[in-house]
């Protein structure tokens, strides 16, 4: 009985960090704890861009899509944000899944910061970055789900 309920609140998800030239593509393990890195796709055309993105969807079974929104630093949409929800909802509507989107300020930031600690050339690893990034995005929304459902059952048992 409680793996019912553990593989009804299961849901498999994609991380993207969309940019101009690449995007960072990142999945969750089977307990929907842990985000990790899966590919970068070179972006080509919308529909290349598609067409890879379907055959992960397929693979993984994904539920939703969950991408990263570079807000500006005072929280405003700015023309990269606006750039990415316009290619978000074509790629939502394309692939007919919902999308969630996630504060993804600093994220690529951090993504250098890791590759730094590993003695890793953040210049010669961009594609590694992107991945990383989206990872990081993933995890980002990972958590927040896991933490509104334990205040959501916490409150239940009040």
């Amino acid at each position: 009985m409680i793996f019912e309920q553990q593989s009804k609140s299961f849901i498999s998800a994609l991380g993207l960090d969309v940019g101009s030239k690449r995007i960072g593509l990142a999945g969750c393990d089977g307990t929907g704890l842990i985000a990790t890195g899966i590919t970068t796709i070179e972006r080509r055309s919308f529909q290349d861009d598609v067409e890879q993105i379907q055959q992960i969807l397929n693979d993984r079974q994904v539920q939703v899509l969950v991408v990263g929104l570079p807000y500006s630093m005072d929280g405003s949409l700015g023309f990269q944000a606006r750039q990415v929800q316009k290619f978000a909802k074509r790629l939502a509507k394309a692939v007919q899944l919902p999308v969630e989107y996630v504060d993804e300020r600093l994220t690529s930031f951090q993504a250098e910061q890791m590759l730094i600690a590993e003695n890793r050339s953040p210049s010669r690893h961009k594609g590694l970055i992107d991945r990383k990034a989206a990872a990081l995005i993933l995890q980002q929304w990972l958590d927040a789900r896991r933490s509104n459902s334990n205040r959501s059952a916490a409150f239940v048992d009040d």
